[in-house]
């Protein structure tokens, strides 16, 4: 947090906003808490002029309501960016460091370079631009709400992709969390090539099969 200086103000900094003038971008990330795949971040600066309807937490959403979301804030925004660390990285970094990463690289990744950068949680990637973390944020900020949205889009469809590869597990429902039946067919299969092998179940149903 900037510090204050306790000397009065010049006259033409009296009405100056703590958060600078400019572009905004709003940063969230999905896929945290699953056993599989990589954690994606996203980040994005939205056009006053052509405001979105209906944003939201991605988690209050219907998937239908999402994907329309999703395409609607690539048309209108002023832009956007999603990143992703991968499995790897998260079993090197751990899954926070890695999330911060993939955030980092969401940020960097726009177009045009925000004046302010705000974080929904309470843990912030390494900037160069003034950033502000805000819990519950993709309730809270539009454009929070739009990274969580392109976000939790993006993962999902990862998920699809990688059901078709190895339809044994499942992905496509649970889409990588520790359901019932992920366990079972982790227990049945084994850990694929995607599954994060840091992760504790993960790694207990490794070490049962060495």
């Amino acid at each position: 947090m900037r510090s204050r200086k306790s000397s009065p103000p010049l006259p033409e900094q009296v009405c100056l906003p703590w958060h600078p003038p400019g572009l905004v971008a709003g940063v969230d990330e999905a896929g945290r808490g699953p056993l599989a795949g990589p954690v994606v971040a996203a980040a994005v600066i939205l056009d006053d002029l052509h405001p979105i309807a209906g944003l939201a937490d991605s988690k209050k959403l219907t998937p239908a309501r999402r994907d329309k979301l999703y395409d609607e804030i690539r048309a209108k925004a002023l832009c956007c960016s999603i990143a992703q660390a991968s499995v790897e990285e998260i079993d090197q970094l751990n899954i926070l460091q890695a999330t911060l990463l993939a955030m980092r690289r969401a940020v960097l990744g726009l177009r045009l370079k925000p004046a302010m950068v705000l974080v929904d949680g309470n843990r912030l990637p390494m900037l160069d631009i003034p950033a502000e973390a805000i819990v519950k944020g993709d309730a809270l900020v539009p454009a929070i709400s739009a990274a969580s949205i392109l976000a939790k889009v993006h993962r999902d469809r990862w998920c699809a992709q990688v059901d078709a590869e190895f339809p044994e597990y499942g992905f496509a429902g649970h889409k990588g969390y520790g359901t019932a039946m992920h366990m079972e067919a982790l227990r049945e299969h084994g850990a694929c090539i995607h599954h994060r092998r840091s992760f504790a179940p993960v790694a207990q149903r490794i070490l049962s099969l060495s």
